[in-house]
């Protein structure tokens, strides 16, 4: 894996993650080619399981060489260790429910300055491994910043780690698919609602294109 200008934490980080990933499960990586090695980048995700986040830090972080930030709920930091952990990875919090301005401005501000940010739009991991409705929020984080957006697709995690369930199934099949870098701006002709909620569905659609039909979820008429 690339990743030689990372800082020690993340770098040591995604190293331990492939070799606990390689003991436990089989991982495709597919698109790395697609990662901007400079300039601000957005990066999108589905969120369907526990293993989401750890597996863009085992294997998209390495291939940008460069520190991501991440949005995280902010009660996370607080857990004894991982919390700590969470940190050392990039990881600010966010107020979950409370639209959070303070995490909004930090976010750009990562973006403003060419930085990396990543984010799952849906605000939780989805129990059934299929997309969910996504936050508005991100899609006025991608506009305001004008931030070419990375979208990133994780298929079969659900059946490896489910929300709710305490340990992984061992030995389950998981892709992670690297979409091409594409921007996003409001429609025009509707009102503010209607701009935001069609803003909303075309950044996730970018999303749902990299995954199977099952996982599509909400997304999947958006899909051509």
């Amino acid at each position: 894996m690339a990743g030689k200008g990372l800082p020690f934490f993340p770098r040591f980080s995604g190293a331990v993650l492939r070799i606990a990933a390689a003991c436990t499960t089989r991982v495709t990586v597919e698109g790395l080619e697609n990662i901007p090695r400079t300039g601000p980048v957005l990066i999108i995700c589905n969120h369907c399981s526990n293993a989401d986040g750890l597996l863009l830090m085992a294997y998209v972080v390495p291939a940008l060489g460069r520190p991501m930030g991440w949005l995280g709920k902010a009660e996370a930091l607080r857990w004894p260790v991982f919390g700590w952990g969470m940190r050392q990875n990039g990881v600010f919090g966010v107020r979950r429910g409370s639209g959070d301005l303070e995490a909004f401005k930090l976010a750009k501000g990562v973006l403003d300055t060419g930085g990396v940010l990543t984010i799952f739009p849906e605000g939780t991991r989805s129990p059934s491994g299929a997309m969910q409705k996504a936050k508005e929020g991100a899609t006025v984080l991608a506009v305001r910043s004008g931030a070419p957006i990375l979208p990133i697709a994780i298929t079969g995690s659900q059946r490896f780690w489910a929300k709710g369930r305490r340990l992984p199934r061992l030995g389950r099949r998981m892709t992670v698919r690297v979409g091409e870098i594409f921007t996003l701006s409001m429609p025009k002709g509707s009102d503010r609602h209607e701009s935001l909620r069609l803003a909303t569905v075309e950044l996730m659609r970018h999303v749902a294109e990299l995954l199977p039909p099952e996982q599509r979820g909400v997304y999947a008429e958006a899909v051509k």
